[in-house]
């Protein structure tokens, strides 16, 4: 291959997985030292385009993809831009497209306008994401010592036996189900009060798990990520062995490119 041909040959061969859109790098490194998503030794790689660049690497396309390795692998690549403090607008796993001609002409041209908007709504700013579930065992202490109603209940079922106290088990299930629910919506509202004046955006999710109380996002400025985090750390001291906090970040802003997205288009 000759210095021209190797100037101007496509970054990837064959098909390509794409992680995301970010600005145009300026230099002309890969973009990553790190795995591919279906093969590890495909590293990832920028086809630039008129100040804006797809992340892809090289991906085989005769075996499915969505091994444990893959996403983990695709995770990795961009939580490593938006770590770099890098704009990335993140795409959902599983993106292929046949070569790097579809990339540059149904992905970056087609999209450039709403793409450069994005990144440039996103720039300097990453994703937190904060993990907060019960110690079951402090919660429904915390419960019994707060609602005598149901403490009392409590202790008349276990005076009972199972077939007796059937409908009794069931109020006292529903009574501290609620309780529980309770006390779910004021520690929400008291993460987003310790933890939302850092960022420019919040989002909420309903926890998966019975003693998850919230899955909140954070779309926190570089400036605060230091005093985020401290914040963060602050609380989860302050509920140690009552409240697991479990902070992710900073990760590309997954949570927060759909209402960028929507804002373009409604003119905000």
């Amino acid at each position: 291959m000759t210095a021209d041909e190797a100037r101007t040959a496509p970054p990837v061969e064959g098909a390509c997985y794409v992680y995301g859109v970010v600005p145009e790098p300026e230099d002309r490194a890969p973009a990553l030292d790190l795995p591919g998503v279906g093969d590890p030794e495909a590293q990832a790689t920028f086809v630039r385009h008129r100040g804006i660049a797809a992340v892809v690497s090289a991906v085989p396309t005769d075996r499915p993809l969505g091994t444990p390795e893959d996403l983990h692998a695709h995770a990795r690549v961009l939580d490593s831009l938006a770590a770099s403090t890098a704009a990335v607008v993140p795409f959902r796993f599983g993106t292929v497209l046949p070569d790097v001609r579809t990339v540059v002409d149904e992905l970056l041209e087609e999209g450039r306008d709403d793409f450069t908007e994005i990144l440039e709504r996103l720039d300097g700013q990453a994703q937190f994401t904060l993990r907060a579930r019960y110690v079951q065992d402090a919660v429904l202490r915390e419960v019994l010592g707060e609602n005598p109603k149901i403490a009392r209940l409590r202790e008349e079922v276990a005076a009972r036996d199972e077939a007796a106290g059937y409908y009794q088990r069931v109020e006292l299930g529903r009574a501290i189900t609620d309780a529980i629910a309770d006390k779910r919506n004021s520690d929400t509202v008291e993460i987003q009060r310790r933890l939302a004046p850092f960022a420019v955006a919040t989002a909420t999710a309903e926890p998966t798990v019975a003693e998850g109380v919230v899955n909140a996002s954070f779309l926190v400025p570089q400036a605060k990520w230091a005093a985020f985090e401290k914040a963060a750390e602050e609380l989860a001291a302050q509920w140690h062995g009552r409240i697991h906090l479990r902070l992710l970040g900073p990760l590309a802003p997954y949570d927060f490119v759909d209402e960028a997205a929507s804002q373009i288009e409604e003119g905000g």
